[in-house]
């Protein structure tokens, strides 16, 4: 993707690119600061000649210029549009921030980072090394009952009662990554005669949750050490080090860090733990109306996923045909 060098195009090929940049009726464009600006400007003039459809093009752009925002918010020092090593970090956090903060479907994370391929191949650095989510039909990936048991345990190994608190929230009360990291102190209302868990979730959608005694008692635990932290006045309920908000990174890494320990897959989420959460409550026979609303989810049918069939218990479901001669 060549630089233009002060080149102005022409009055029809300026339209084409804007046209390209421009958003879809309706929606708003991400707003981009130098030196992302000037990049998504190149890059949407490097496809506007290319042998794509129209469509395709405008894919690209859009998920190009929702990657460089994404880059600008997390504070990226450009590094990762230059150095290969660097760019394969950043495109793995960011298809974790697809499939952890904004729960994108396996689908449209893989045409995210096959527009991100897109433009690393045109800045001459070639595609990440990253891969892409596996795309299935069948029920969301849960902890089996047996990793589940290994991943509490890991839990209840460690010294930190933060991050003992951090893991256990997804794993009992369902909550996404992004849902753990905003929780404030007055989100918490801890009592023996019946706790409450106030999450913030998307939409503006609060909803309030029955704490397990398991969560009930890891909260407790960290809240009395939460005291004597930096920051200990403020609002936030979990914390970094330096005493602020703790991040989605910085919770995400306690998950992956207390998942190695149980050895259990680094693919071990926070959003694992919240599937696991809805196919244990569904598996046992909960309404997936009660679900859904521990989950937060606006449509049923989100929900009802977790209640297919697993290729096991299709098998099961098939051995129930035979026939004895």
């Amino acid at each position: 993707m060549k630089k233009r060098e002060g080149r102005l195009p022409d009055a029809a090929a300026e339209n084409a690119v804007h046209q390209l940049s421009a958003p879809r009726r309706g929606r708003v464009a991400v707003a981009l600061s130098a030196p992302y600006a000037g990049l998504m400007d190149d890059y949407a003039e490097a496809l506007r000649p290319a042998p794509l459809s129209e469509q395709t093009r405008r894919t690209y752009a859009s998920k190009v210029r929702q990657y460089l925002a994404w880059l600008a918010t997390v504070g990226a020092d450009g590094g990762a549009l230059q150095d290969a090593a660097a760019r394969d970090r950043a495109v793995l956090e960011y298809r974790n921030h697809l499939e952890e903060v904004l729960e994108r479907k396996p689908a449209t994370v893989n045409n995210a980072l096959a527009a991100v391929d897109d433009l690393y191949v045109r800045l001459g650095m070639g595609p990440a090394s990253a891969p892409r989510a596996e795309v299935s039909s069948s029920v969301p990936r849960a902890l089996s009952e047996d990793d589940a048991a290994r991943f509490v345990r890991a839990v209840d190994a460690l010294s930190s009662p933060r991050d003992a608190a951090i893991a256990l929230v997804p794993f009992y009360a369902g909550a996404r990554i992004a849902e753990i990291v905003g929780l404030d102190l007055d989100d918490v209302r801890l009592s023996t005669r019946g706790s409450i868990l106030r999450i913030h979730g998307r939409g503006g959608r609060v909803r309030e949750l029955p704490v397990h005694s398991r969560l009930r008692a890891a909260l407790s635990g960290w809240l009395a050490e939460r005291a004597n932290w930096p920051g200990a006045d403020g609002p936030e309920l979990f914390l970094n080090r330096r005493g602020e908000r703790l991040s989605v990174r910085g919770a995400h890494d306690v998950i992956t860090a207390i998942s190695r320990q149980a050895g259990l897959d680094d693919d071990t989420t926070a959003l694992v733990l919240r599937h696991t959460f809805a196919s244990r409550l569904t598996r046992g026979g909960t309404s997936l109306v009660v679900v859904a609303e521990l989950l937060g989810h606006a449509r049923l049918e989100t929900t009802r996923r977790y209640a297919r069939p697993t290729r096991e218990e299709a098998v099961e479901a098939l051995g129930l045909l035979d026939i004895d001669r």
